[in-house]
């Protein structure tokens, strides 16, 4: 090596996880309990990863996996249970109570928060877990002996050697193109529109949480803490957050939340979120598996994202499982149809409440009655109410 170059060096380890975000982490500590041995890495400090804020509905198997973990978890005492949200349109509520026709409830705990928890366990745990390491690429997930290659902070080159890689490292994911041929390897959906979201300091509007259909476009009313609130209005996918007053943003949504008088406070963060789906071609090759955002990514509207993330890590965790202890192959076959099965009917469900919620800029008259019709089928209908709360509070991990 010349004077000057930067050093390199090599680690061995039987599972190799990029990204430590809430997939990555679930999946060492469940790895760990099975008594294989993982390493993670990040291109991300800690605090950088605890304060990326996040929101967060938890589905009742997430939360019943992270009791599990961890038997004094905060999602069960500074998580909100929430047992019903509203539906709004025409100026009326119509309420969907989960424990009433599926018996299964969601937990407001906010994203970043399952991280703090997850990090202090994993570390207090002893996991191997590298902050500021960035993966460069993936190679050799053909052979049984594949590779991630990554830079630390101070340019020095690791080589992680391992049994088996796997992506959880969001949509932006270096493992991907390993799996599927190229980054943007997928089934893509964008949609013609956006949220623009406000935090604002201010109480409570509303018990739960309200989705509200309005002639003036999509609002939806949420909560963060007893002190801090989460809002959420359509907007244009080109939209200026900065572009508008505070006196503007609460009068559009309060004109699109007709019906509930909103609790204005100062409004001290402003984003616009675009609206995609995303499906990779593949989840798996070789010795190489996809989790979590690196594999799909869907609207917010079915509060699916993390949950399904969690879905994905609970298959992955059994396959490797039998894999590493029985040298059982099957279920690592079998990962990518199983866990696809549950990704389309989650893409399904948010693609089926964005379509009844919002409106498109082309929509028609006809298309306005005939949402509207739809909201009636639902919330009138037993079967439509059940299938909205089935789907929303999640359907069983396996």
């Amino acid at each position: 090596m010349s004077a000057g170059a930067p050093h390199s060096q090599k680690i061995r380890t039987q599972v190799a996880i990029v990204g430590a975000g809430p997939a990555g982490l679930i999946l060492s500590h469940l790895l760990a309990d099975a008594g294989v041995e993982s390493i993670i890495i990040d291109q991300r400090s800690r605090d950088e990863i605890e304060s990326t804020i996040r929101a967060g509905i938890l589905e009742q198997g997430t939360v019943d996996l992270l009791t599990a973990i961890d038997p004094n978890s905060r999602v069960n005492t500074v998580g909100n249970r929430h047992d019903g949200i509203e539906l709004r349109f025409q100026s009326e509520g119509h309420r969907i109570d989960f424990p009433g026709l599926v018996g299964r409830s969601v937990w407001l705990y906010p994203q970043h928060e399952v991280l703090k928890d997850m990090l202090r366990l994993r570390l207090d745990a002893g996991q191997d877990l590298r902050f500021g390491v960035t993966a460069t690429r993936v190679e050799g997930v053909e052979t049984d002996t594949p590779c991630v290659v990554a830079t630390t902070a101070d340019g020095e080159e690791i080589t992680i050697e391992a049994e088996f890689v796997v992506g959880a490292d969001g949509s932006r994911s270096v493992v991907r193109p390993a799996v599927t041929g190229s980054s943007t390897g997928g089934f893509f959906r964008e949609y013609p529109f956006a949220w623009f979201g406000i935090l604002t300091e201010a109480p409570p509007s509303a018990d739960e949480l309200i989705y509200s259909n309005s002639p003036n476009g999509f609002a939806l009313i949420s909560q963060r803490s007893p002190e801090v609130q989460r809002m959420y209005f359509q907007c244009d996918p080109d939209a200026d957050p900065n572009a508008l007053s505070e006196d503007e943003i609460w009068e559009t949504l309060q004109a699109r939340v007709p019906g509930t008088a909103l609790k204005e406070g100062r409004i001290f963060q402003r984003d616009v979120l675009r609206f995609r789906s995303f499906v990779a071609h593949e989840l798996r090759r070789g010795r190489a598996a996809l989790v979590g955002d690196a594999a799909h990514t869907v609207p917010p509207t079915g509060a699916k994202g993390m949950n399904l993330a969690v879905a994905d890590v609970v298959l992955l965790a059994r396959a490797l499982r039998s894999l590493f202890s029985e040298n059982d192959e099957r279920l690592i076959d079998g990962y990518a149809e199983q866990a696809s099965r549950r990704i389309w009917k989650a893409q399904h469900f948010s693609w089926w409440m964005t379509s009844m919620l919002h409106s498109t800029p082309d929509a028609s008259d006809f298309d306005r009655h005939r949402q509207i019709g739809e909201l009636h089928s639902v919330v009138e209908s037993d079967a439509g109410r059940t299938y909205l709360a089935e789907a929303y509070t999640g359907w069983p991990i396996d």
